[in-house]
């Protein structure tokens, strides 16, 4: 029941809900983008989704124009050449984030589920096809996200969102929101670089 019905209701009502009350600070982080660097306030990019169908994903900016696409931050050799001022603000606090709100209130995202994978991540793809992840629908935090989010191996981040699909509840829901807000304060498991992997 809760998988197939409730969880989608509670994502449309808590995402619109969220979307009002953040008006305002968002529109101020729109700003400080605007005024630290050039270029548009939103990141879209090509990502995974349920059912290995492709979607937008939005982020507020926090890389420079000319940055390279469609590379994850953690594999670029120096990423601190591309994050702007506002932007390194915005990754630490996981900010740049809440335009996903908008994804979750489309349907093409959650609040809860595998963090969606670039469209050519093709051995996450892989093994998230082996773990039975690749069913559910992305979301803005997940239970691979609260055990150790960047700094996982890709076999790790997918036995986990494997075991999310499998156990999927309310209950972790819950769990894996308090867990996220807890990380987002301590700015845990964000790795920005090559970590000689």
């Amino acid at each position: 029941m809760y998988k197939r019905h409730l969880k989608r209701a509670l994502d449309w009502t808590l995402s619109l809900a969220a979307l009002i009350v953040l008006l305002l600070p968002g529109a101020l982080i729109a700003l400080w983008i605007k005024l630290d660097s050039k270029g548009p306030v939103f990141f879209r990019q090509k990502r995974v989704g349920r059912g290995k169908n492709h979607f937008m994903i939005l982020k507020f900016r926090t890389m420079r124009m000319g940055t390279p696409k469609d590379v994850p931050t953690h594999l670029l050799t120096d990423p601190y050449a591309y994050i702007t001022h506002s932007g390194r603000f915005l990754r630490k606090t996981s900010l740049d984030e809440l335009p996903q709100l908008i994804n979750i209130f489309r349907g093409e995202m959650s609040f809860v589920g595998p963090r969606p994978a670039l469209w050519n991540q093709f051995d996450l793809i892989a093994k998230r096809d082996e773990a039975g992840a690749n069913d559910l629908r992305p979301g803005l935090t997940g239970w691979a996200q609260v055990n150790g989010r960047d700094e996982l191996p890709i076999d790790v981040k997918a036995r986990l969102d494997g075991e999310y699909a499998c156990k999927l509840s309310f209950r972790m829901d819950v769990k894996c929101v308090f867990l996220t807000l807890r990380d987002a304060f301590r700015g845990a498991g964000v790795v920005e670089g090559r970590q000689g992997r």
